[in-house]
């Protein structure tokens, strides 16, 4: 039987985060594979689905604390987009992601992170010279790139596992 991690997020805040986030996170993958973009009012709805949900599930001094997560995690971002190691968009994901993970559980999600990244960027490569995958939608721009990666496909699917875990555990 497989051990998941456990998380600091509650059951309650699983299932109050995810009705918003994962469609969200979804559309943001699928933007980044199609356009290599994420477009900024995705980010935002993000960090506002933290704003208005977070104040209904979390003790308000945790709540509170989240915000410098923001913070931090965007000035590390802007360093690496400044450096060219991911785009303005991917940036912005991660300081908007970045509430919702609880600083105990960020060693965990950096981990996941990384795997993500190593395992989505196999599957798109694999899948972009699948012939029949490729022409279910041939006009991705993800395909023509080989020097950039679409990001936002692994981070949102981080998000989602993240944020789901409280209920995976349940089944």
């Amino acid at each position: 039987m497989l051990t998941l991690p456990q998380v600091s997020v509650t059951l309650t805040q699983s299932v109050a985060f995810l009705i918003f986030v994962a469609p969200l996170c979804l559309y943001v993958a699928w933007n980044d594979l199609r356009a290599m973009k994420i477009p900024t009012w995705s980010t935002d709805a993000l960090a506002i689905i933290f704003v208005v949900v977070g104040i209904f599930v979390m003790p308000f001094g945790e709540y509170a604390w989240r915000y410098s997560h923001f913070f931090v995690v965007l000035v590390i971002a802007m360093i690496l987009n400044a450096v060219g190691a991911m785009g303005a968009g991917d940036s912005k994901f991660l300081a908007s992601a970045a509430p919702f993970v609880a600083l105990e559980d960020a060693f965990l999600v950096l981990m996941l992170l990384g795997l993500g990244m190593l395992v989505g960027y196999v599957m798109h490569r694999v899948a972009g010279r699948i012939s029949a995958v490729r022409n279910l939608v041939p006009t991705w721009q993800s395909w023509q790139e080989h020097k950039r990666f679409p990001l936002g496909f692994p981070m949102g699917a981080v998000l989602i596992l993240y944020l789901a875990l409280p209920l995976l555990s349940q089944l």
